[in-house]
């Protein structure tokens, strides 16, 4: 059994997604035999992770930041595809926090980590933003954890504005 977590950015451009996608089949097909896959299911990379790993015939095990993050922070676009990974998960760990802020997400990036087998991060290699908690603060943990991080970013790929 392989448990994989997943971080990475949100803002992909559209012409990313089918890059990314493709780039995350290539590596899970590694890993198929008796797949985890780890995510908070935000839009962008972990949900296309999140759709990958079901789709390679895995269990998808999703980490919720907190009690408010389906109402404050999924925005309507993204709302058919998360309620459709929660319903398609064999577990859904909501976290006891009330409000979806920097402790929630570092919260659920440290759930993330104690479940990680590997990381995998959907990660243009750029720096640890002011506020933390984001993609690079996630792959800076694991490699400090000894987690060992599988970083995906092909070529051709980017982010919006």
């Amino acid at each position: 059994m392989t448990t994989l977590a997943v971080t990475g950015h949100m803002d992909l451009t559209d012409e990313s997604v089918p890059l990314v996608r493709e780039a995350l089949r290539r590596l899970l097909t590694a890993h198929s035999e008796d797949l985890i896959g780890v995510s908070c299911i935000a839009a962008g990379a972990d949900s296309l992770f999140a759709e990958e790993v079901t789709a390679a015939g895995g269990r998808l095990v999703v980490v919720i930041p907190s009690q408010d993050y389906r109402a404050r922070k999924v925005k309507p676009e993204h709302a058919a595809v998360f309620d459709h990974l929660v319903e398609t998960a064999v577990e859904v760990l909501t976290l006891p926090h009330d409000t979806a802020n920097r402790g929630a997400y570092e919260a659920a990036n440290a759930e993330l980590l104690k479940r990680a087998d590997r990381l995998v991060a959907v990660w243009d290699g750029s720096p640890p933003s002011e506020k933390g908690g984001g993609t690079a603060d996630t792959v800076e943990e694991a490699r400090a954890a000894g987690v060992p991080v599988d970083v995906v970013w092909p070529d051709g790929a980017g982010r919006r504005g």
